[in-house]
């Protein structure tokens, strides 16, 4: 009479390879964290350059110099519609792509924008006053002077400049439809920017003049 002599213990089919297969996943996790080279690890480096804490410049003569360490807030409106606009005070910030940044511990380009809530200085939203060849001089920022917006993003050597570009049938932003802003490496006529008296009124009475320190502005694309 035959008897089932199988049980719970007793491995059958490709039990050997399976064991080197785990054998050998376990050795690239602990390969990996060891390079740091895992995805959570890599998250945790990411976030800890973007949410730094940053020092903004402190002007001493009142006006804005190239080589200063700024925000970018857009004052919040109440008069505006809510259902249509984020309330509050919104500075500009670097906002990579999640998956690409996962997968590299550099910055890749072009890199997004966006708008947060936010008023405190960190990595990803204190950006840089250029002049228009990319130097930081420290001299007075004029209405109507050319100049350039970097941003490190916590990084020591990256940098990378503020670009907008007209918008066409083929290229536009993709929630606004408006043209669109994006961070880059390469240095072009793109990057370039001036500052504008708030009141157009006024704009061509104040051309020339250096740049306060505190007041309405409005940056415009070459």
């Amino acid at each position: 009479m035959a008897q089932n002599l199988y049980g719970h213990g007793v491995r059958i089919g490709n039990w050997n390879e399976d064991v080197y297969l785990e054998e050998e996943l376990m050795k690239d996790f602990l390969e990996k964290r060891d390079k740091g080279q895992l995805l959570i690890q890599r998250n945790r480096r990411m976030k800890e350059m973007f949410l730094r804490p940053t020092q903004l410049s402190v002007s001493e003569d009142g006006y804005v110099h190239t080589g200063d360490k700024v925000m970018l807030v857009n004052p919040d409106h109440p008069e505006m519609e809510a259902d249509l606009f984020l309330r509050g005070d919104l500075s500009l910030c670097l906002t990579p792509d999640e998956i690409r940044a996962h997968l590299s511990d550099q910055l890749e380009v072009p890199c997004g924008l966006s708008a947060a809530p936010t008023t405190s200085p960190v990595g990803r939203n204190t950006f840089i006053l250029l002049s228009e060849d990319g130097e930081a001089t420290g001299q007075v920022l004029r209405f109507g002077q050319n100049f350039r917006i970097g941003i490190t993003g916590g990084f020591e050597d990256k940098m990378l400049f503020l670009t907008s570009d007209h918008r066409t049938l083929l290229k536009s932003s993709k929630r606004s439809w408006l043209q669109e802003v994006y961070l880059t490496d390469e240095v072009s006529y793109l990057s370039c920017w001036q500052a504008a008296f708030l009141d157009p009124q006024l704009r061509l009475e104040y051309e020339g003049l250096p740049v306060p320190e505190i007041g309405g502005l409005n940056s415009s694309c070459k």
